[in-house]
């Protein structure tokens, strides 16, 4: 029996003062839309911000629903965003954020959850170039991700169907 082993490496940084500039304004701008979120069941409202090639700047919240299943996660509001009004036109850097209403504390990254990162990788594969994300809560930690690729390694995608 062979054994593999799937490793990624990713920054942390521990303030977001130590991101380059663009980065920071996009972790800022993706901190401030937390507040458009419509989270009243979870009271976990996150915000995700993106930079796209032309220079654009878009943003997704989440928006949840009393029928839970039909929510939708920030990253997929800002994913269809993307594709309906700039299609075409690459998203370079992700930024997603969160403040937890529950318990008043967002003080580390929270990565995207699995849908997530099965849309964010389709999205990246079309596009057909990487998607850094930029994760952090209101405060403290960031963590930095090249590609979408390292937070699904062992990935389903068109190319299996085929």
């Amino acid at each position: 029996m062979k054994k593999e082993q799937i490793s990624f490496s990713y920054e942390v940084l521990n303030a977001i003062e130590l991101l380059p500039e663009a980065d920071q304004e996009l972790l800022k701008k993706a901190r401030e839309v937390t507040q458009l979120a419509y989270a009243p069941y979870s009271r976990f409202f996150v915000g995700a911000a993106a930079i796209l090639q032309n220079g654009k700047i878009i943003t997704g919240t989440n928006q949840e629903n009393a029928s839970s299943p039909v929510g939708l996660c920030a990253e997929r509001v800002l994913l269809s965003a993307a594709a309906s009004l700039y299609a075409g036109i690459p998203i370079q850097t992700i930024a997603i954020s969160y403040f937890n209403k529950k318990n008043g504390k967002s003080e580390h990254p929270a990565a995207p959850c699995g849908i997530c990162r099965q849309t964010l990788l389709e999205y990246e594969l079309r596009q057909q170039q990487p998607i850094r994300l930029v994760l952090a809560g209101m405060e403290g930690k960031v963590f930095v991700i090249n590609d979408v690729k390292s937070l699904l390694p062992l990935y389903f995608s068109g190319a299996d169907m085929r």
